[in-house]
């Protein structure tokens, strides 16, 4: 018989499978990766269970919990708890908010089933804030390296080469920029912030020092850095990955034109050329302030004509005429004057070979 676990720690280093026990409203607030929720009560269970304890007390709250899960419905969960529990016999566990009264009955019901499955002690209120905790000394103790580039420099792609770095847009499912919206929906900020704490908790483990972050601002889409962590980022060394215009044109075609447009033709039930059109657009009307009017209006227009152009000939390359000019009036001038307020944190620039050179020497 395992034992119940404290040990926050290798309970994510391992990766150990968890069955989150809380109601569903609960679990999709956030939670942890590979934890499979299997509650104890449904959404309305709790609900009347909470409204039973605020009227009446704990003892007729759960009274009431237990009438609401009893007969066929106990039987059903205790089946899916037992599944679980036979097919990660070595190192799964359970959890529900504090480690209390939801783990503590299922547990009791599943031994009462000769079933054995510990729970974790504080539940996902003690994990949640270990990986808070384990952030904010990451951000004060880790040793960190910044790669910036130029949009279009592919800084995410030589990110992902890295044995030492951690893909904050691939957490974020974000690309950073008003551009950078994937097919599929962010993560919560919950779920953002605990698989960022470990994967710097495995990058720790594996003494992969320094770790490398790409130039991020604080906001990855509506997903925010911990604002320590973001603050060591500030003073952290930078790198600067150099890729010529043509180049950078050519990668954002096929990863924001491209790309995105193959993605949006596997969707079901989705007019492909109209989603499409509404990203692009939805693009630059973020950024149209910024932009001014004249060249917000050119850029409209050369996107419209560029996505009939396509249609017609089924050809990507005339998408060209609206993002070189993108790159040239608004993003290299933006990178160009953020970057002039780093310049003493420079430590080196080049293309990408030479750069991986350099953070592997480090």
């Amino acid at each position: 018989m395992r034992a119940d676990t404290a040990d926050y720690r290798e309970i994510f280093l391992s990766g150990a499978p968890l069955i989150d026990l809380r109601a569903p409203c609960e679990f999709l607030q956030g939670s942890f990766r590979g934890a499979v929720n299997l509650p104890l009560m449904s959404d309305e269970e709790r609900s009347q269970v909470g409204t039973c304890y605020k009227q009446n007390g704990q003892q007729a709250a759960i009274e009431l919990g237990h009438q609401l899960v009893s007969g066929e419905v106990r039987q059903t969960r205790i089946e899916a708890w037992r599944k679980f529990a036979e097919q990660n016999s070595r190192n799964g566990y359970m959890f529900c908010f504090r480690g209390g009264l939801r783990s503590q009955t299922v547990q009791a019901w599943l031994a009462q089933a000769q079933v054995d499955l510990p729970l974790i002690k504080g539940g996902y209120k003690a994990m949640r804030r270990f990986l808070i905790d384990e952030t904010v000394r990451f951000s004060q103790q880790m040793s960190f390296y910044l790669l910036s580039g130029l949009t279009g420099s592919a800084k995410t792609t030589l990110i992902e080469t890295l044995t030492n770095s951690v893909n904050l847009e691939a957490l974020a499912n974000h690309r950073g920029s008003s551009f950078g919206k994937q097919l599929t929906p962010q993560p919560t900020q919950i779920d953002f912030e605990n698989e960022l704490a470990i994967q710097l908790l495995k990058l720790e483990q594996g003494a992969l020092s320094p770790v490398i972050l790409e130039d991020e601002s604080r906001l990855i889409g509506s997903r925010s850095i911990p604002i320590e962590l973001h603050q060591a980022m500030g003073k952290a060394p930078i790198v600067i990955l150099q890729e010529s215009l043509d180049k950078r044109v050519d990668n954002i075609l096929n990863e924001y034109v491209i790309d995105m447009y193959h993605g949006f033709c596997e969707l079901p039930e989705v007019d492909p050329v109209e989603a499409f059109k509404g990203y692009l657009l939805g693009a630059i009307d973020k950024i149209r302030k910024r932009l001014g009017g004249e060249l917000y209006g050119q850029l409209q227009t050369t996107i419209l004509k560029a996505i009939d152009y396509q249609q017609s000939r089924q050809r990507f390359d005339i998408h060209c005429d609206w993002i070189r000019p993108l790159l040239d009036n608004y993003y290299d001038p933006m990178y160009r004057y953020q970057l002039s307020k780093k310049r003493e944190r420079i430590v080196f620039q080049g293309k990408g070979d030479q750069v991986k050179e350099f953070i592997e020497s480090l």
